[in-house]
């Protein structure tokens, strides 16, 4: 098993008013040459968690991380006209919060960050600012994940 030591949140920048599948991202990474989906689990508007890769297997989500990551995607990242914004489900938050509160337990140590975050330092800082992002995903600061309120949504029967 290959050491873990980072869970890298993304978002599959996609409008919340359209559906994409995890059938349409693996198709999608296949059209750009992959030998599949790059990220390890995709989290549905329903909150269906989807997994797409073996843990064993390093990802193909972030350029030099992905030999100690797992990647993590949900669907959206995108408002209806097609700017960055956090359409996060109640579903999405909640299984997204199960999802990596697992995946801390298995990969102690590990850090929660968002594919923003892994930009590179242009000023020399030792942090990585809006401004220096590559791009906004996950349109939220993942580290918040830990510290959200728990979402209970609300099933429909």
């Amino acid at each position: 098993m290959r050491k873990i030591d980072l869970i890298v949140i993304h978002c599959s920048a996609t409008r919340t008013d359209r559906c994409y599948t995890e059938h349409d991202l693996t198709a999608d990474h296949l059209r750009r040459g992959f030998s599949g989906a790059g990220y390890h689990f995709y989290i549905r508007k329903n909150g269906d968690i989807k997994t797409l890769r073996a843990i064993e297997i390093p990802g193909a989500h972030v350029k030099g991380y992905n030999g100690s990551s797992v990647g993590i995607c949900y669907e959206g990242g995108l408002d209806a006209d097609g700017r960055p914004a956090d359409t996060r489900t109640d579903f999405q938050k909640h299984s997204l919060r199960v999802l990596v509160l697992l995946l801390l337990k298995d990969y102690l140590g590990s850090r929660v960050v968002g594919h923003r975050d892994l930009s590179p330092d242009l000023n020399h800082n030792g942090e990585i600012e809006p401004e220096e992002w590559i791009k906004q995903c996950p349109c939220f600061d993942a580290a918040d994940i830990l510290s959200e309120m728990p979402v209970n949504p609300e099933y429909f029967i």
